[in-house]
């Protein structure tokens, strides 16, 4: 006689979803892993530390003004370093997400959070976290150099708040325009229309938005680049910045001008969160 064996009942799948933690953990590792961003990181942090440098003697070198050197003699070779050192992170933020199109691993990522957004959200953090402390160590670099060399000439007052808030700022102005890169890079997914519209809107808009026609000069105080690199100067430096610009066109404070950069990068990571919500890998 043939024994007959029950079949063994069958157990419900379990989901393999992981934590936010875990997805933390994850992303830096893998933004690690990654050999551009060490590279590029490496690049930022060179040319922002160099141009602080080069820019301090260069402003020693130009002679005495009229006056004892104030914070526009002492901060502009933090701005210069900010404006030409972010290329290298608006190109590794978008890359970081791109790239995932690209190769496809973004599937993965996906299949071990079904919920989709915390991806993103993990990996914007981590690339804040990373690029602003990159951009504060490289600021303080370039402000021992500066104070080592040049501190007759260029006294850098650190008990004052302006220049404190200023010093901050051009970090924090930094890691929100490469923020934008990634926001940008996860809406449109493709890394070379991300990079050329942060790019753009930062050098070739800001062009254009002079032409003599009121429409486009009332726009100008608003657009990313302009508003955003309020918050890297003192007060007296925006007041001062609000001369350029045509009677009747709004002037914003440094944090109103950081609040507009802010309000882009809001508005398009919403869209690229939405797009990836409803939408395929």
């Amino acid at each position: 006689m043939s024994t007959v064996t029950a079949p063994a009942p069958a157990r419900p799948a379990t989901k393999t979803s992981l934590s936010f933690a875990h997805l933390l953990r994850s992303e830096w590792i893998k933004f690690w892993t990654v050999r551009s961003a060490a590279w590029s990181l490496s690049i930022f942090f060179v040319v922002t530390v160099a141009l602080i440098a080069l820019m301090s003697l260069a402003v020693v070198s130009s002679g005495p003004n009229d006056g004892p050197p104030g914070p526009d003699d002492v901060l502009a070779p933090y701005t210069v370093a900010a404006q030409l050192g972010q290329v290298a992170l608006v190109v590794l933020a978008a890359l970081a997400i791109t790239g995932e199109y690209t190769t496809g691993m973004i599937r993965s990522s996906l299949t071990a959070a079904p919920r989709r957004t915390p991806v993103i959200w993990a990996k914007f953090i981590v690339l804040a976290v990373v690029f602003f402390v990159v951009a504060i160590v490289a600021n303080a670099l370039g402000a021992l150099l500066q104070q080592l060399f040049f501190s007759d000439d260029l006294p850098l007052d650190l008990g004052d708040p302006q220049i404190l808030r200023a010093l901050f700022g051009t970090a924090l102005y930094t890691t929100t325009i490469a923020l934008l890169s990634f926001a940008l890079g996860a809406l449109v997914r493709h890394s070379a229309a991300a990079i050329a519209t942060v790019l753009g809107a930062l050098l070739v808009l800001p062009l254009l938005f002079q032409i003599p026609w009121k429409p486009l000069q009332e726009m100008q105080p608003f657009l990313p680049g302009i508003a955003g690199s309020n918050i890297t100067q003192t007060d007296a430096q925006v007041e001062a910045g609000w001369e350029t610009f045509p009677p009747g066109v709004a002037h914003l404070t440094a944090w109103e001008g950081y609040a507009v950069l802010a309000a882009y990068l809001v508005v398009v990571l919403v869209a690229a969160l939405v797009r990836l919500k409803k939408s395929d890998a």
